[in-house]
């Protein structure tokens, strides 16, 4: 039986690229039996001359792409033609360019989307191969976050994830010039190969692990933060089209504006406020907030709400966004651009003079928002000094946002929401990842209009649904329990202050405590040790009631594209109205219970997650001052230390009982006091201190100091070391028992 020749096997293969198996090359020639071995060694020796390449089973041109491929869309040409390249080029040639040929019903294609491509090759000047798009398979492969260890053969990660033990390989060409030790983000390029491992790619080197660019990545991936959509959820996206106007109201000439944080990455609430013209509420104000409806594109039991539900929430760090739906529709679809006709849902309430709440309505609408403003050009603008954009819209839509919002400070006052004030830090980072600054945001009249407007929805949602009978999620915010509450008043009566014993605790009663302290040198440990005492917010489908708002019934309703509770909260408004098919589902219903334990999670998960992020890059920014002092204000103390919280970043740091003075120090749970033993110093919460900086840890967030003076005065001399001597990685051990102090008194969130 003739075998065929090298050329002869070359021209088939060439001639029918879709026919390359050797069973498929033996058939064409008719080889059988014990000929094969010789077509194998042919073919053997085909690949080692590098006229052909083993792909699995079958056999390939390694200079030639086969007729189905893995393409990249790497550009737009000057006529707006699409160009891919191949991901699985392995010839020394240079890789062939491809035009991607689209016909009107594929998706809309840009660079860096995937597809796998039906190729036809051509002579043609500017490309070698058309492709036809088969499907298109997302742009989001796996990715990992690890350590690269660098070998002569290319390297492996190890991840820092400890819940992916498996390593990944990356062949020397795909190491990016990775060098060992470096933290390194890869992206999976192929099946386990060698010795069993993921081959990979580099796609970002990060440098030094405790590098400030680096700290988001950590925590995304140290708090199990899924920050990839697959594939089949970035598809769903991909076919979304903008809502119709259908059976919606047409709200599309009432000017409604966005105002929102000048860096905000998505706008899904806006609002418009004007003078009721009921001759019955002389006084009074019409308020319409319109909300996003992303339940007409994330719909029960899909793709998307899948991912959604799995994430629960979006998680926002200094330098990234990790959004709880992909960017098709956070960032577009369902984000009230200005000038766009967006779907939403709306309502329209309507407030006394006194700025109470006197009736409302929901509708499914349509909208086009007039202005997308940030709050310090608004506040600006209403201060008298208003830019080109808010000039135009001082008279019907600012001042009417600022009348209203007046009146609901009467019934705000009337009700006593606890009103603690507490600055909140914002990192500022260079465009290299670096932390330019750490500042305190500012809190303007244009941030609590917003606020106010957006609780007014948040309880007419609640109370409407609650009329419907209709299942939803409440956010559930329950009073202090007796032991908090005791702690608490100890507090409070150490700084000179009083908090009401053995009666109902009401909200009042606390903002009276901090009303005292205002102004004095213990606010600051008053509201603190107050949010302390709070217990920590969460959904239920029981109504309990909103104790920090003072709110029998609270839902929220007003961020679904960020917040899995606020989507449930629009289904059961579509539901409850018969607005659609796309309300809550049977199934959903049966797993509210489950749905709001798990988003409870994963709230608390992004804000653990968040926090420790800020700790990182406060700690980066701070470890260049190593050996500073600074002053600050005891804020916390434990068995194993103080925390101090410094006055110029508003950091908090350690200082470990070894750096407390040359004395043991006892520590009394029951006053949260520490007692010198030989001189019997006292250290006590609310107390200044001077300290110096000892240790600040980018990778851990950990701060450790030294006390160097206590309410303006030296430490007394006393007779021994606090501690003894000062143990390596004691700092270290001493934060991360801090941490789980910390971790207890994170801020609550509404």
């Amino acid at each position: 039986m003739r075998i065929p020749t090298k050329e002869e096997i070359l021209n088939w293969i060439s001639a029918n690229p879709t026919q390359t198996a050797k069973r498929d090359i033996a058939k064409a020639f008719g080889i059988k039996g014990a000929a094969r071995i010789d077509l194998k060694r042919v073919l053997k020796e085909l690949e080692a001359e590098g006229h052909l390449t083993k792909r699995k089973h079958s056999y390939r041109d390694p200079d030639k792409l086969p007729p189905v491929s893995v393409l990249e869309v790497a550009e737009t040409g000057p006529d707006g033609d699409l160009y891919a390249r191949p991901l699985e080029w392995q010839s020394e040639a240079e890789a062939p360019v491809i035009l991607v040929i689209t016909r009107a019903s594929d998706p809309a294609l840009g660079k860096g989307d995937r597809i796998l491509g039906r190729l036809t090759e051509v002579s043609d000047d500017d490309h070698q191969y058309e492709a036809r798009l088969i499907r298109r398979i997302g742009t989001n492969p796996k990715r990992v976050l690890g350590i690269f260890r660098k070998s002569t053969e290319g390297g492996r990660i190890l991840p820092i994830d400890k819940g992916d033990g498996k390593e990944w390989y990356v062949p020397a060409d795909h190491a990016n010039g990775a060098k060992d030790g470096e933290l390194v983000e890869a992206q999976q390029t192929g099946p386990r190969g060698r010795m069993g491992l993921p081959r990979a790619k580099i796609v970002e080197r990060l440098g030094d692990p405790s590098a400030p660019k680096a700290v988001s990545l950590i925590a995304i991936h140290q708090h199990g933060i899924p920050d990839s959509f697959p594939d089949q959820v970035i598809a769903e996206a991909d076919k979304a089209k903008p809502a119709p106007l259908g059976p919606r109201e047409d709200m599309r000439d009432m000017p409604l504006v966005t105002i929102d944080p000048a860096d905000a990455r998505d706008h899904d609430d806006a609002c418009w406020a004007h003078a009721d013209d009921d001759p019955k509420n002389e006084g009074g104000h019409v308020v319409w907030v319109a909300i996003a409806d992303v339940a007409h594109y994330v719909t029960p039991g899909s793709e998307l709400d899948r991912e959604a539900h799995k994430r629960g929430n979006s998680s926002y760090f200094p330098d990234r966004v990790v959004p709880m739906l992909p960017d098709r529709l956070s960032g577009d679809l369902c984000s009230l651009h200005e000038g766009v006709p967006r779907a939403c849902i709306a309502v329209r309430m309507q407030l006394d003079s006194h700025g109470r709440k006197i009736g409302h309505r929901f509708v499914r609408g349509m909208m086009r928002s007039v202005a997308s403003l940030n709050y310090a050009e608004v506040q600006e603008a209403r201060d008298g000094n208003p830019n080109e954009t808010c000039a135009p819209l001082m008279a019907d839509i600012i001042n009417p946002l600022y009348d209203a919002y007046e009146a609901t400070k009467k019934a705000r006052a009337d009700r006593q929401p606890l009103d603690l004030d507490l600055p909140e830090r914002k990192v500022e980072l260079t465009p290299e990842g670096k932390v330019a600054s750490i500042l305190f945001r500012e809190r303007l009249d244009a941030h609590r209009l917003i606020e106010e407007f957006m609780i007014l929805a948040n309880v007419a949602a609640a109370e409407t649904l609650i009329a419907a009978r209709a299942p939803q999620l409440f956010r559930i915010h329950e009073e202090p329990n007796r032991e908090k509450l005791d702690a608490l008043r100890e507090t409070a009566q150490s700084a000179g202050f009083n908090l009401a014993k053995g009666q109902v605790l009401k909200t009042q009663h606390l903002n009276a405590l901090l009303n005292a302290a205002a102004g004095t040198e213990d606010a600051e440990l008053i509201n603190i040790s107050t949010l302390r005492s709070m217990t920590q917010a969460y959904y239920s489908p029981s109504n309990f009631g909103h104790f920090g708002l003072a709110l029998q019934s609270y839902a929220h309703f007003t961020s679904p594209i960020r917040r899995y509770a606020d989507l449930v909260v629009h289904r059961a408004l579509v539901t409850a109205h018969g607005w659609g098919n796309d309300g809550l589902s049977p199934e959903g219903i049966e797993r509210l219970e489950q749905t709001a334990a798990h988003i409870s999670d994963t709230e608390r998960r992004s804000m653990m997650a968040e926090r420790d992020t800020t700790d990182r890059y406060l700690a980066a920014y701070l470890s260049e001052r190593i050996g500073n002092e600074f002053t600050g204000k005891i804020n916390g103390i434990a068995k194993f230390g103080v925390f101090v919280k410094m006055d110029e970043t508003g950091a908090d740091g350690l200082i470990p009982m070894r750096n407390l003075g040359r004395e043991y120090f006892h520590y009394d749970p029951d006053t949260k006091i520490l007692r010198g033993s030989d001189t019997g110093l006292t250290i006590g919460l609310g107390q200044r201190v001077t300290v110096r900086l000892t240790e600040a840890a980018p990778v851990t967030g950990g701060i450790a100091l030294e006390l160097l003076t206590l309410d303006g005065k030296p430490l007394p001399t006393g007779g021994q070391r606090g501690r003894g001597k000062p143990a390596k990685g004691k700092a270290t051990k001493a934060k991360r028992k801090a941490d789980k102090t910390k971790r207890k008194v994170s801020r609550r969130r509404r």
